[in-house]
């Protein structure tokens, strides 16, 4: 009875020491691969069936619990195997990267035992690039042929979202000059300075991970009318819809005075069987219908 008892107890201490690990991957994952995540007791024996993998979000500033088809971002598989539990995310992206840990759900579980340590992933990734001409609004953005008179400033600055700071280089087709910064600066440009110009972002340690973006640029003589440069066509086409919402806003107006004018100044049609008026006892309205001097009259 000692013995069955004293391998109880060890067994119970044993189990109670078992502690959570999470295993990842020990390298940063390149944006579009798969990122695999797995749950395990230190003592293999015990069962994983109570446990769950939660990912801190920094938005919230919480753990939040991940479960198949919860992650809106990307979709999560969950298997659990025989002595584990095994997180998949097929396109690792952006959002994926951040600190994982495994919690168990047991009721008996107990701090430290029920979490496991956090396991940072990390995740090589680089988001669209974005061309902007500096001192103009970037809602519209960019359009593919820009339009300049002869003698203005064209500025143009390029950026992208990624793992890590970004290295930009602009060039201009046909030409063999590499400038190695973000911004491109053309000042008081000329006809000859027209052309096809790229930015390109390449990630410092991934080099397949890379993104480039094109312009053209078309310098007009300086007589050109000035509605012709893309600056002209843009501010045509916002005085044309505030004009046109003016209008309208104008006619609806209107229209919501003259229909107050005219429900304030006409007067409905009199409805006289709405008038009730009194009846007296000897009118000939308070006889009944087959009442009444039968006699002709001489």
């Amino acid at each position: 009875m000692s013995v069955f008892l004293f391998v109880a107890v060890a067994a119970l201490l044993h189990g109670s020491y078992a502690t959570l690990v999470i295993k990842g991957p020990t390298e940063p994952v390149l944006e579009g691969e798969m990122l695999t995540l797995e749950c395990l007791y230190s003592d293999s024996e015990l069962n994983v069936s109570r446990v769950h993998f939660e990912m801190f979000s920094t938005y919230s500033s919480s753990w939040r619990p991940l479960r198949e088809r919860s992650w809106c971002r990307n979709r999560v598989q969950i298997k659990q195997t025989t002595g584990s539990l095994v997180l998949s995310i097929p396109k690792a992206g952006q959002y994926d990267e951040g600190p994982y840990r495994c919690v168990s759900d047991a009721p008996n579980a107990t701090a430290p035992d029920f979490s496991s340590q956090e396991f940072i992933v990390k995740v090589h990734y680089m988001g669209q690039l974005i061309v902007t001409r500096e001192g103009f609004t970037n809602y519209l953005g960019l359009p593919q042929d820009l339009r300049v008179r002869s003698g203005d400033d064209v500025v143009l600055q390029c950026f992208v979202s990624s793992s890590e700071d970004a290295v930009y280089y602009w060039n201009r087709e046909g030409d063999d000059w590499i400038l190695p910064d973000s911004k491109l600066a053309l000042k008081k440009v000329v006809a000859s300075e027209s052309g096809l110009y790229t930015c390109r972002a390449e990630h410092p340690d991934i080099a397949s991970l890379s993104k480039s973006r094109t312009v053209r640029i078309t310098v007009l003589p300086a007589d050109a009318p000035w509605y012709q440069s893309t600056d002209g066509s843009l501010v045509l086409m916002t005085s044309a819809a505030a004009a046109v919402f003016l209008l309208v806003l104008i006619f609806m107006s209107v229209a919501l005075y003259l229909r107050a004018k005219r429900a304030k100044t006409s007067k409905g049609p009199i409805d006289d069987r709405s008038q009730k008026k009194p009846i007296y006892k000897t009118s000939v309205e308070s006889l009944p219908p087959n009442c009444g001097d039968k006699q002709p009259l001489v």
